[in-house]
């Protein structure tokens, strides 16, 4: 059984610490990707049991990624190998380099991506049908798969219409990165693309990315968070739950931080308030509040949520489970931005007592 699959690229991560990309002679190396960070996240700290869809080039880099995946504890038995042909040529794994920002300097993010194994997957790759039959409770994909190639939409698309053939819970996070459609239709593409796919979504984490006409169009203050999540959810009448953090970033090295989540029976939610939160790396945060929440709803007070067919995490979802799944998001996103790389370091018990208004005092 799988508590938690995702679909979508891991990439090594490149990482200079406190220095720059481009007069950096060391990097600390992780793995990452936005839609594994989110199932890393649920096996490390929450203890679920996940794992990804993904394709790597099979030679020395990919098995590195696997490696690194392996350590994570996500399940690797669905990753598709590609045949390597030893310079990258027509397959090859994807590099992400990533500067952490300080004060006035913000985070920085340079991908070299294009052509890599899991981009080239195309309809019909996966037996979708034979995966979900393994009793999933719940499947996770985004943008940034989405955004890959003009084939991973429809393997995107083909995957979460399986799943909810098979009644299992679907969350969908917009997750857009400008890098990923330029030249490919830009906003405007991402846009169409990501009302198609979270047409299918139960959950959409990161909901204010379908606010406007294309995502950026419109910069959302906390006090209209309540307004533009309505407004989401007239555009995607079908999701039981809108959810999003609410970041302020007065510098790259302090945000206040916070969340807010729609559904129809309870309206708009919203999460426990975090100012002048200090961040060590901010980079994958949203995927660490992704992680918490998904195990917020499927575990409301003990009681099993998801997989409930398509009225899914929304089912008897009342004000208390809301807040509860949002408690879980926020303090796990923190928490992620207080070490460095993308990947969670949290433990359970310390989401838990920051939860409860645990404090930075020394622990002996």
């Amino acid at each position: 059984m799988i508590d938690v699959l995702a679909l979508g690229e891991v990439m090594l991560r490149f990482d200079p610490g406190e220095g720059r990309i481009r007069t950096s002679r060391t990097f600390q190396v992780w793995e990452g990707g936005g839609e594994y960070n989110v199932v890393r996240g649920l096996r490390r700290c929450f203890g679920l049991r996940t794992a990804v869809v993904t394709a790597l080039a099979d030679n020395a880099v990919g098995r590195l990624v696997e490696d690194l995946i392996l350590q994570g504890g996500v399940d690797t038995s669905l990753i598709r190998w590609l045949t390597a042909d030893g310079i990258g040529r027509t397959t090859r794994n994807g590099l992400n380099f990533v500067e952490r920002g300080y004060g006035i300097r913000g985070a920085l993010g340079v991908s070299d991506r294009a052509g890599t194994a899991v981009s080239q997957l195309h309809k019909g790759d996966v037996d979708w049908d034979a995966v979900f039959s393994a009793e999933v409770r719940w499947f996770h994909t985004g943008g940034i798969f989405a955004g890959l190639s003009d084939t991973t939409v429809d393997v995107a698309d083909e995957a979460m219409s399986a799943a909810r053939r098979h009644g299992v819970t679907v969350s969908y996070d917009p997750n857009y990165r400008p890098s990923l459609w330029d030249g490919r239709g830009g906003a405007d593409r991402a846009r169409e693309v990501d009302l198609r796919l979270a047409r299918h979504a139960d959950v959409v984490v990161g909901a204010l990315g379908l606010a406007g006409t294309f995502p950026g169009a419109v910069r959302v203050e906390a006090d209209e968070v309540q307004d533009v999540l309505a407004e989401v959810a007239g555009r995607l009448p079908q999701a039981g739950v809108l959810a999003t953090t609410v970041r302020e970033v007065p510098s790259a090295g302090v945000n206040d931080w916070s969340s807010a989540a729609w559904s129809a029976r309870t309206g708009c939610v919203l999460g426990p308030e975090m100012p002048g939160l200090h961040v060590l790396d901010r980079i994958g945060s949203g995927d660490g509040f992704a992680a918490g929440l998904i195990y917020g709803l499927l575990n409301r007070n003990g009681r099993e949520g998801g997989s409930a067919g398509h009225a899914g995490p929304a089912a008897n979802l009342d004000v208390a489970d809301l807040k509860r799944a949002l408690a879980y998001g926020t303090a796990h996103g923190a928490l992620t931005m207080t070490t460095p790389g993308d990947v969670s370091m949290a433990s359970l018990a310390e989401v838990e007592a920051l939860m409860a208004g645990g404090s930075a005092a020394v622990r002996r």
